[in-house]
């Protein structure tokens, strides 16, 4: 068994999926009997490459261009997938992010290999990693082994623990996968960062808003409460296809999914949808005055009241605890 785990970055600096990838690959490698190598594509990136050492890494393989700087959805498929073939690697890891979900189908097309997606949690059984995936919308989890010579996994962020690293360094090698111009047909040319915000893909902790709040103007307490707790700051479709909310902050099925601690639920009711985004949550905290919303059902603490009292309370009350 040998694992290719591709670490994403921006910026020249690794992204939390990153370092859960190689982790990830690290624990399946040890038990299959295998060995990891990362991928880390980019411009200048060979200065933080060697770090993933401390994660499980044996080498880190870098491919740098200042073409490479900003995602190439070409380019980046071609690379992860030559150095798969080079390395004559089993099976290619790479996380459930807004980037990888786009890359791994891709890389998995040019590799003639199975692609399990969004992947929860992986074991080895009889040399085989199995992987289990939400389904039916998150209402069902199913075991997935892939059968083809080649096999890529795609991991959902925040769930696979990074853990702490234990100070390795890895080799660094420069990747020989030649690039043309070619190769760059489709890239991205611009990208606007919200700034001062966490990701709620990546966020320990998310407090989301819903329609219920009325007005983009009540959001404030629901940002006054994810500052209080150092949470990051969701929406549900229905307030973003509203306007009140940017895209980037929206969980559900057809927005982000998020994976957090704890994750709170500010009068939103609970759309399949929405839930289908949650479902990995360790911890999920509703406030509706609705005691019959959907959301409920699938909350491990339900609040049933008014949010524009509830909220403010509660954000009071951390302030005080946090000091």
């Amino acid at each position: 068994m040998k694992i290719l785990a591709f670490a994403e970055q921006r910026e020249n600096e690794f992204k939390k999926s990153a370092f859960e990838v190689v982790r990830a690959a690290k624990t399946i490698a040890e038990q299959g009997g295998g060995e990891v190598l990362a991928l880390v594509i980019g411009n200048c990136v060979a200065a933080i490459a060697p770090i993933l050492g401390g994660f499980g890494a044996a080498r880190v393989i870098v491919a740098e261009d200042p073409k490479l700087a900003t995602y190439s959805t070409t380019a980046y498929a071609k690379i992860v997938s030559e150095v798969a073939k080079k390395e004559g690697v089993t099976h290619v890891f790479l996380p459930a992010s807004s980037l990888g979900k786009d890359l791994a189908p891709r890389v998995a097309v040019r590799l003639e290999a199975g692609l399990a997606s969004d992947c929860t949690a992986l074991t080895v059984d009889g040399g085989e990693v199995i992987a289990s995936r939400p389904v039916y919308a998150g209402k069902a989890i199913t075991d997935v082994k892939v059968t083809s010579a080649v096999k890529v996994f795609s991991l959902r962020p925040n769930v696979f623990s990074a853990g702490s690293s234990n100070g390795t360094k890895a080799p660094v090698e420069t990747s020989t996968v030649p690039l043309s111009d070619a190769d760059f047909a489709s890239r991205v040319v611009n990208v606007s960062k919200s700034e001062g915000r966490l990701d709620v893909t990546e966020a320990d902790i998310v407090v989301s808003g819903g329609r219920g709040l009325k007005g983009p103007e009540n959001f404030k307490m629901i940002e006054e409460l994810a500052s209080a707790l150092g949470a990051a700051v969701g929406a549900s479709r229905a307030v973003v296809d509203a306007g009140w909310r940017p895209h980037d902050e929206q969980v559900g099925q057809t927005g982000k999914t998020v994976s957090p601690t704890l994750y709170i639920a500010v009068a939103i009711s609970g759309a399949i949808q929405h839930l289908a985004g949650i479902s990995s949550s360790k911890y999920i905290v509703a406030v509706n005055k609705d005691k019959d919303a959907p959301i409920f059902q699938v909350a491990d603490y339900g609040i049933v009241g008014d949010a524009f009292e509830i909220v403010p309370a509660l954000t009071q009350e951390v302030k005080r605890v946090t000091g």
